[in-house]
C-alpha cells in the first residue's frame, strides 16, 4: 500500500468518527432535559467532530489552498461555540430555567439579587 492509500484510509476513518460525534451531539440536544447538559452536547462533540471532518478533508484533497480555507473555519468554530454556549447558559440562568439546586457554585447569585442599574 502506498502513502496515498494510507492517507485515504485515515481520511475515511476521521470522517466516520467526526460524523459519529456530530450525530451524538444532535442526539444529545434532543434527549437531554436541561440547558447545561444540552449546551455540553451542542458544543464539545460537535466542535471536535467538525475538526475531525475538516482534517479528513485536508488529508483527502492534499491541497494547501484547501487547508488555508479550512483553518479559518475551524478557528471561527472554536471561537464562536464557547461564546454562544456562554450566552445561552447565561440567558437560561436569567430566565430561571436552570435548576439552582444542581449548581455547585452560583457565581451569579449576587447579580441576581441586585438589579444591574442599582449600582451595587
Amino acid at each position: 500500500m502506498t502513502l496515498d492509500d494510507w492517507l485515504d484510509i485515515a481520511a475515511i476513518a476521521l470522517i466516520l468518527i467526526g460524523a459519529l460525534l456530530c450525530l451524538t451531539a444532535a442526539i444529545g440536544l434532543l434527549r437531554f432535559r436541561d440547558v447545561p447538559t444540552r449546551l455540553h452536547a451542542a458544543t464539545k462533540p460537535q466542535v471536535l467532530g467538525l475538526i475531525l471532518i475538516c482534517l479528513a478533508i485536508a488529508l483527502s484533497l492534499r491541497s494547501w489552498p484547501v487547508v488555508a480555507f479550512l483553518v479559518p473555519v475551524v478557528l471561527i468554530q472554536l471561537a464562536t461555540a464557547p461564546l454562544s454556549a456562554h450566552m445561552v447558559g447565561r440567558q437560561a440562568y436569567r430566565n430561571g430555567t436552570i435548576d439552582e439546586n444542581a449548581l455547585f457554585v452560583d457565581e451569579l447569585a449576587e447579580s441576581r439579587r441586585t438589579p444591574p442599574a442599582a449600582g451595587g
